[in-house]
């Protein structure tokens, strides 16, 4: 317990990435349109978020709403132009038709991230068996993330899940930080602390005044200070 967790906060330009890291932000994930779930952002964005924080910047690959890789030649053109902008933490996941990892997709995009490290989206919550899901893509480089609720509903629903994973630990498959986020909210957090788990993102929690509205610094700071807590 000693150990800082790691607050993860969704940004969509730099106002919100001045603000998550002022309320206490360890890093931040990078998306554009959120009525889409999060895509990929412009390299321009990146390149004015990188220049206003110091702080960690992992950023979506992802070009349309759902889990289908899509126009994976375009993605690899996108991964490249934020890789020579600067960007070396990504985050992704694909899934095929029959809800299984796209594993053709991801090792993909992955060759192009020359080694960056990168999460495994909630995508891993849509997936009809999640341990096959992190043994098959437990040798890609570069991964070290799972950003899952438990379930596809949100962590009241998953937090079962996310208990008995974190308790496999360290096991083939196991051995990435589990990121929680979906529906998370303070009073989830002692129980997932206690288990183990030391790394959570929000993205809604960060606006009390909705996703029209920017990153709110002291709404962030209240979760920094209840994780240090």
């Amino acid at each position: 317990m000693s150990k800082r967790a790691v607050l993860e906060v969704i940004a969509l330009d730099a106002e919100d990435a001045v603000a998550a890291q002022a309320g206490g932000a360890d890093r931040l994930e990078l998306v554009t349109d959120m009525a889409a779930d999060g895509l990929t952002p412009s390299r321009g964005t990146f390149a004015e978020i990188r220049a206003a924080v110091d702080i960690s910047l992992r950023v979506m690959l992802r070009l349309a709403d759902g889990f289908d890789a899509g126009d994976v030649d375009a993605l690899v053109r996108r991964a490249r132009e934020l890789r020579n902008a600067g960007a070396d933490e990504f985050v992704l996941g694909f899934l095929d038709e029959t809800g299984g990892p796209d594993l053709a997709a991801v090792e993909t995009v992955v060759g192009a991230l020359d080694g960056c490290r990168w999460t495994f989206h909630r995508a891993i919550d849509r997936t009809p068996d999640r341990d096959a899901l992190r043994k098959q893509l437990a040798d890609l480089p570069g991964l070290d993330t799972y950003l899952t609720a438990g379930a596809a509903s949100g962590v009241d629903d998953g937090l079962p899940t996310l208990l008995a994973e974190a308790a496999r630990s360290g096991e083939q498959g196991y051995e990435q930080q589990i990121l929680v986020g979906g529906g998370l909210r303070l009073d989830h957090l002692p129980q997932l602390r206690a288990a183990g788990v030391d790394a959570f993102h929000i993205g809604g929690a960060s606006r009390p005044d909705g996703w029209s509205a920017p990153v709110c610094a002291a709404a962030v700071a209240r979760w920094r200070e209840a994780l240090d807590g």
